[in-house]
């Protein structure tokens, strides 16, 4: 194999140098306009170039047949191989006819006879599947022909081969035994890691649910903070306004609502106004306290978003109609005192469908009285609260029909006073107690450890 590649190396390096010489002295024969046999300088460099592949060629042969004994052997006496080959084929055929003879007349020794039968059809084998050790085999088989009337050390010749076989056959069981073994224990080794894989992914899986979870809380409480921030600075406005005059109806009051469901379309418009009646009368008891009878309208909204809520409503379901304030204003509105209709108000609709399942969870949060003192466990609780709150709000549930246990504040401080009692971490959560509506939802607070309730509000 080594002299192989070196021969290859060789013939590559030795091509290309004479490639090499062959194009530079083709390239000066060219630029010197040389000439041969009264050739064209052209005709010349190509006849240059042709000698240099002729070279290379010459040059390969002859160091192949330089270096390899084989390659010569196989080129030019391959017939006379052959030849002797099938010489070699006939003597062995002789030979076989003479064991035959032999075996007749060696009734003592049939055993060893068989066994170097056996031994010589091996050899035999072993001629037509090893081409490269045909001369030894053949060595073997003329002296095995020339010692067959030596039976008996043929005989014990091929008991120490069996011998060695057997060996070597036990060898190779103790091998594939031992390998077997290694491969169970590969195998087992395998499954091990396959089960702590699939345990690790199970755990890898079960962190990813909680990060997704507490990512989820996050955000809530992000949305909670954001939204806390804007109620606080709407209440430092309305603060300020109040400061600065004396405030009575804010932004976003809801004057009336109702459920309102209109089974015939034409009864939509004087639903609607029913509700803008008595925001209207709200809205003057308001400005102008100690009002008993409201005569002229007060509140101001455009009949396109009167016609747009009477066709909004006119689909005979359930509809959430609000009446709300666009602005803040004061005691003694000057504008309602001229009697003017002054008062901005929106109206809309939006279907009474159900938003939350009962027993939804809707917040939760944990806290540990062990570790807390009374006030953060009570801040916490009331925070959660609010959150639950902001989200009913989020979900389209009317501010002021969210009912925490039975609107008592009482009932609240007694929750919080049980959980400040317990001697172990708590899951309080917000659930719905029934199915909530958009028009209004009662909601409970529920104290849980380990997937069971220990106590609640209700």
């Amino acid at each position: 194999m080594t002299t192989g590649l070196v021969l290859i190396a060789a013939v590559l390096v030795l091509g290309g140098v004479i490639a090499t010489v062959g194009d530079r002295l083709g390239t000066r024969v060219g630029k010197a306009r040389l000439t041969l046999f009264n050739l064209r300088p052209r005709r010349t460099a190509t006849l240059i170039t042709i000698l240099t592949g002729v070279i290379i060629s010459a040059s390969t042969f002859s160091l192949l047949f330089a270096v390899s004994d084989q390659l010569r052997t196989g080129v030019f006496e391959l017939e006379n191989i052959q030849d002797d080959l099938k010489e070699t084929r006939e003597e062995l055929k002789e030979a076989q006819s003479e064991k035959e003879r032999i075996e007749t007349r060696l009734k003592n020794a049939r055993r060893q006879q068989n066994t170097a039968q056996r031994q010589l059809e091996q050899i035999n084998r072993s001629l037509q599947q090893a081409v490269e050790q045909q001369v030894q085999t053949q060595a073997q088989l003329k002296s095995t022909q020339q010692r067959l009337n030596e039976s008996q050390t043929k005989f014990q010749q091929a008991q120490q081969l069996l011998s060695t076989v057997s060996q070597q056959a036990a060898t190779l069981q103790a091998e594939i035994e031992q390998l077997q073994t290694d491969r169970q224990e590969l195998i087992r080794q395998r499954d091990a890691v396959r089960e702590q894989i699939a345990q690790r992914d199970q755990e890898i899986a079960q962190r990813d649910q909680a990060i997704a979870s507490r990512e989820t809380k996050l955000k809530d409480l992000e949305s909670q903070i954001a939204f806390l921030a804007q109620q606080k600075d709407t209440l430092e406005r309305e603060y300020e306004d109040l400061r600065r005059g004396n405030v009575t109806l804010f932004r976003n009051q809801t004057l009336a609502w109702g459920v309102v469901r209109v089974d015939v379309p034409s009864a939509a418009p004087k639903a609607v106004d029913q509700l803008l009646q008595r925001a209207n009368q709200l809205v003057a008891q308001i400005i102008q306290p100690g009002t008993t009878k409201v005569d002229n309208q007060v509140i101001r909204i455009t009949n396109a978003q009167v016609e747009q809520l009477a066709n909004q409503i006119a689909s005979g379901e359930d509809y959430v109609v609000r009446v709300i304030s666009a602005g803040n204003y004061v005691v003694g509105e000057p504008c309602v005192l001229a009697g003017e209709a002054c008062i901005d108000v929106i109206a809309t609709a939006v279907p009474n469908q159900v938003v939350f399942q009962q027993g939804e969870v809707i917040a939760t949060t944990t806290v540990n009285p062990t570790a807390m003192n009374s006030q953060v466990v009570a801040e916490r609780i009331f925070l959660l609260i609010a959150a639950a709150q902001f989200r009913s709000r989020q979900a389209g549930i009317l501010d002021d029909t969210v009912r925490i246990a039975d609107n008592r504040r009482e009932t609240v401080m007694s929750f919080i006073e049980q959980v400040q009692q317990s001697t172990l971490p708590l899951e309080i959560q917000v659930v719905a107690a029934e199915d909530a509506y958009t028009a209004g939802a009662q909601l409970e607070l529920i104290a849980v450890r380990d997937g069971q309730v220990l106590f609640s509000t209700s």
